[in-house]
């Protein structure tokens, strides 16, 4: 079992401890085991100014986790707490995942972690994080950034992006999108997607894509093509492509690659189909092509991706 833990302290925000604890605390049985999770911090600590926290562990004890998440800081232009940064530098050194959320990126690189990586954090702050530490490659328009073993996210809602990647890479494509049901949130969001959307999505009755998108999830084992998207949603095929990069933030094509490779996950690691045959039932045409796109977007061939998953 995985074991992770919440660095928390003092004036964090509500919703990224919030966020990690729905995800990481609660077994819901989708996966067994599922995670050993813990909060760890150095004192009572108050969250979002209004409710005192007391922390299981002290902030010795994030060395022993094998994934540590820091929370967005309460002030940027506060040195974070040295024992904070401490603590997360001897977690890391000890071989421990490590995670920020939001601001908490600007813990991670007082620490020293994202030097000569890529890295983001809240847009607002990504040039003040780049100003304070120029060693860091800091890329203010993606979701989050995965190097493997420190992986940083946007604000809020990204942070919860972020964990469901992690379930992703920690339980597979199906419990991961398990769990975003019942969070009752996107199963996937590219870390590569734009932070920020100019124009504001449309509400439930009047999504523009809202028949669009279930028919086409439904219809991926056929080679769709961005006029037949324009012809089922009865537009053109410049409109929607505004539509979709307004609502997910990506092109048609984009977002159909994207949901042929989540399928071709899920049936990798959930049926003894060959590869040829999860080619075929994703929309992917030919093994090849599979095998293409998958390494590309996945680092990993189909083939190798199963066997991770399977030992």
């Amino acid at each position: 079992m995985d074991s992770i833990a919440l660095a928390v302290h003092d004036g964090i925000t509500i919703f990224e401890v919030a966020a990690v604890c729905e995800v990481f605390g609660v077994d819901r049985g989708i996966a067994d085991p599922w995670y050993d999770f813990t909060i760890c911090g150095a004192d009572p600590v108050r969250v979002g100014g209004w409710f005192r926290v007391e922390a299981p562990d002290g902030l010795d004890a994030l060395v022993s986790a094998g994934t540590v998440i820091v929370p967005a800081c309460r002030d940027v232009d506060e040195r974070p707490s040295a024992d904070l940064v401490d603590a997360v530098r001897a977690a890391h050194e000890a071989g421990a995942r490590v995670v920020s959320i939001c601001t908490g990126a600007f813990v991670l690189a007082a620490a020293g972690l994202l030097d000569g990586r890529r890295a983001t954090t809240h847009w607002l702050y990504a040039d003040r994080l780049a100003a304070r530490h120029p060693r860091v490659h800091v890329d203010p328009d993606v979701l989050y950034v995965d190097e493997g073993d420190v992986l940083t996210a946007a604000g809020k809602a990204a942070g919860l992006d972020l964990c469901l990647h992690l379930v992703r890479l920690d339980h597979g494509a199906a419990v991961a999108n398990d769990l975003a049901r019942r969070l009752v949130v996107p199963p996937h969001r590219s870390g590569g997607q734009a932070q920020f959307i100019p124009a504001p999505v449309a509400g439930p009755r009047d999504h523009p894509l809202a028949d669009l998108i279930p028919w086409a999830l439904a219809r991926l084992d056929r080679p769709l093509t961005v006029e037949d998207l324009a012809r089922e949603a009865n537009m053109s095929s410049r409109n929607l492509g505004r539509h979709f990069n307004a609502v997910t933030g990506t092109t048609p094509l984009q977002w159909l690659l994207t949901q042929r490779l989540r399928r071709a996950q899920e049936l990798l690691e959930t049926t003894d189909d060959s590869v040829e045959l999860v080619a075929a039932r994703t929309g992917m045409g030919t093994a090849a092509t599979l095998r293409r796109h998958f390494n590309r977007a996945l680092g990993v061939p189909p083939d190798a991706y199963r066997r991770t998953f399977r030992s």
